[in-house]
């Protein structure tokens, strides 16, 4: 460069080039500010896009975890209470059988009657929690609800292969079984 630049005195065509010249293409620099910032703009509008939609899974998949935990927890409860109920059969089982070997002078006895009520209780427990007696003297044997102990011969009244005496009444709560009848079947 020359002094004359150094000091100052640069002749207009030696001066800062023109708007059209900075852009390096041709171009005024205001367009290309505008198309750098719609193209960043359209870069965050993707990005916040892939966010949203990101964001939405995730909602789901807590909402979709949250209603699975939920219906686990419940399972988990009503499996409890169904254990629990289990270990009370053999307590209900013996209440029924003392209180249907009353000997007749002790029908009236106030005990006799507080010990009713307590095997009504009972029922009501299993009914709260749907639990259903197995009582299936006639029906088909069905290995999945009952257990078979002894056969007996089959007469006019009851076919080969159906219970002909429950020795143990059994409990179920749905399709789960809870204890299986014992019981006897025609042969």
């Amino acid at each position: 460069m020359t002094d004359e630049v150094k000091n100052g005195n640069e002749t207009p065509a030696e001066a800062a080039p023109p708007a059209e010249a900075a852009a390096g293409n041709g171009q005024p620099a205001a367009e290309v500010d505008d198309r750098d910032r719609d193209l960043e703009l359209e870069k965050a509008r993707v990005e916040a896009q892939i966010n949203l939609t990101g964001w939405q899974r995730e909602r789901a998949d807590f909402a979709n975890y949250k209603r699975r935990t939920d219906k686990e927890m419940k399972e988990a409860r009503e499996r409890g209470s169904l254990e629990a109920i289990t270990k009370m059969l053999p307590i209900l089982d013996d209440f029924e059988r003392a209180l249907t070997n009353i000997p007749p002078e002790l029908q009236s006895h106030p005990w006799v009657s507080g010990t009713a009520l307590i095997l009504k209780k009972f029922d009501k427990v299993l009914d709260e929690f749907a639990v259903e007696v197995i009582d299936p003297v006639g029906q088909p044997f069905d290995p999945h609800r009952h257990e078979a102990i002894g056969t007996d011969a089959s007469t006019d009244e009851i076919a080969s292969g159906h219970v002909t005496v429950t020795l143990q009444k059994g409990y179920a709560s749905g399709e789960r079984v809870l204890r299986p009848a014992l019981v006897r079947v025609a042969g």
